[in-house]
């Protein structure tokens, strides 16, 4: 049990990712996070299959794939192949969201949703049953380092009680501003998974980096009332 830990490979030095996977590993990282943008959806460019499945040759770690583009349904075979383990949807890009996540469980992948800061929690209530992550943006997603939207994560609160009740194996995950000084309260309304960029690579030391955001989270996970859930892969 306790929070899961993923570094987001948006905030690191793109000329040595290699390197960089191989620090936040031995600092202690559960899951990689890669943003794949598009350039459409959101206004910026960054990781394709290739990239990922260069580096799934040099990390074991989990590769939590986020898909921020237009068409995420041409694309999700490829990515699967291109080895990730989870593969996240914008619930705003998929217009049969229910099919979209069931093909992702055929590929053999975890399946998750994602809501922008603006999005109501409505939209994903219809196919929580198929997810098994559901990821609240906290920023407005396309670049890192942005200012935290504190309203963004009032949704976790109701989105831990719907989870609770009808997917408890689903996994709550929080991405945009998340730091030190935001990791317990974001754990105390529900989150399992915190995503983190530059407050792990925009510090020399990542293990510490990453010991001091998993210290906040993991001293409120245990104070939270125990759900039984296993937050494990």
């Amino acid at each position: 049990m306790g929070t899961k830990i993923a570094p987001s490979l948006l905030s690191a030095d793109f000329g040595k990712l290699a390197a960089e996977i191989d620090d936040v590993t031995r600092g202690g990282a559960d899951w990689l996070h890669l943003d794949v943008m598009d350039g459409h959806f959101v206004p910026n460019l960054t990781f394709g299959q290739p990239v990922i499945k260069s580096l799934r040759a040099v990390s074991s770690l989990p590769f939590d794939v986020h898909l921020m583009v237009e068409d995420p349904d041409s694309m999700l075979e490829s990515f699967a192949a291109a080895g990730a383990d989870w593969l996240t949807v914008h619930v705003e890009t998929c217009p049969h969201l229910h099919r979209t996540l069931e093909r992702i469980r055929k590929l053999g992948c975890k399946a998750g949703v994602s809501l922008n800061p603006a999005t109501p929690l409505a939209q994903v209530e219809e196919v929580i049953e198929l997810a098994d992550l559901i990821l609240v943006m906290t920023v407005n997603p396309g670049f890192g380092g942005q200012e935290f939207i504190a309203r963004a994560a009032s949704k976790l609160e109701r989105l831990r009680r719907l989870s609770d009740e009808r997917q408890p194996e689903c996994l709550l995950q929080v991405d945009g501003g998340v730091g030190e000084q935001n990791a317990g309260r974001l754990i105390t309304l529900g989150a399992d998974v915190l995503v983190a960029g530059s407050e792990i690579f925009g510090k020399s030391d990542r293990e510490e980096a990453i010991r001091r955001l998993r210290s906040a989270a993991d001293l409120a996970y245990s104070a939270r009332r125990p759900s039984g859930r296993d937050n494990g892969a």
